[in-house]
């Protein structure tokens, strides 16, 4: 996309982990027209009101991180919330964009699009070739309309509208509330608060033998840029393809990954695991081929990451009530 860094760019969802990243790797690139509104003057599930504020500020780029987003623990507690606020999110972004004449869309999804017992590494090709994970299924059924939307969006109405499928991330600005953060969040509080405290062991949910891909979200925000500059619809769907892949291409099993974590913060305690607690999907591992093919690839490595994670958690979030 040509003279991108002057385009009129409404990034949706800029103060959550995802977008507030992509925000930041915004401004770094010398991007100056970014558009941000604040919840509740703009509440995305409403479509009058999305309708309004995109005529209004009439953006010539979208970015959808907005998402109502957790575990497995607040996936499979709120499924009404999950599949509800996604659904109309997506939808009023992705329709208004059309109306307005977006000239460009990005959608944000999830690697738990993919089938429970899809061959790994998760092959684009593979979406809608089985069932899902049950835990986070709402979820996942809510992205798949997202990603059928900008693929026939494109398809009847021509809209330069393509999806990115990001592998687990983790990062500043997670969520670190133990109710419905995601497992590497939820890993650093534990440990943390288990040595502040001097306790024996820390619980772990599941067996640990789940397998895990995780990208941090820095890394994620470059690709995003990546694709505003490089990729466009044509591009992707000609390739007979829905959505493009965004991980490392490793993934680490929950037991190892405990395990750094713990060194990360310095605990020196037990690791239990409770086996009568679910462990979701046996794999997850992004098959990136495509999207390396196309010259984009992740920097950060894992123990780095997460010593920046934390390094950020203590900074902001240790000794705060508000996690």
């Amino acid at each position: 996309m040509k003279n991108i860094k002057n385009k009129r760019i409404y990034l949706a969802g800029h103060n959550g982990m995802v977008g507030s990243a992509i925000f930041r790797q915004l401004k770094k690139n010398g991007f100056v027209n970014v558009i941000t509104a604040e919840f509740p003057s703009l509440d995305l599930r409403n479509q009058k009101s999305v309708e309004d504020f995109l005529a209004e500020k009439k953006p010539e780029v979208v970015i959808i991180a907005a998402a109502k987003v957790g575990g497995i623990l607040a996936n499979n507690t709120y499924r009404a919330e999950f599949i509800y606020d996604n659904l109309m999110i997506q939808n009023n972004l992705i329709h208004s964009s059309y109306l307005n004449k977006v000239e460009k869309l990005i959608f944000l999804g999830s690697s738990c699009i993919y089938p429970k017992l899809a061959p790994q590494p998760l092959k684009e090709e593979y979406l809608l070739s089985g069932y899902l994970e049950y835990t986070n299924e709402p979820y996942a059924i809510a992205k798949i309309a997202g990603i059928k939307m900008c693929e026939n969006y494109y398809k009847q109405y021509g809209c330069n509208f393509i999806s990115a499928m990001p592998t687990n991330l983790y990062g500043y600005n997670d969520n670190f509330d133990l109710q419905t953060s995601h497992v590497l969040p939820a890993l650093i509080r534990k440990f943390h608060e288990a040595k502040t405290i001097n306790k024996p062991f820390v619980e772990i949910w599941g067996t640990g033998k789940p397998l895990r891909e995780f990208l941090f979200v820095d890394d994620l925000a470059e690709a995003i840029l990546f694709l505003l500059e490089n990729v466009e619809a044509e591009n992707l769907y000609s390739l007979g393809i829905s959505q493009l892949n965004i991980g490392t291409g490793k993934d680490i099993s929950i037991f190892d990954l405990a395990k750094l974590v713990s060194e990360i913060v310095g605990y020196k305690g037990e690791i239990v695991f409770d086996t009568t607690k679910p462990d979701g999907t046996p794999r997850k591992l992004m098959d990136v081929s495509r999207i390396n093919s196309l010259g984009w690839k992740y920097k950060t490595e894992l123990k780095e990451g997460i010593q920046k994670t934390y390094e950020w958690f203590l900074e902001n979030k240790a000794d705060s009530k508000l996690i």
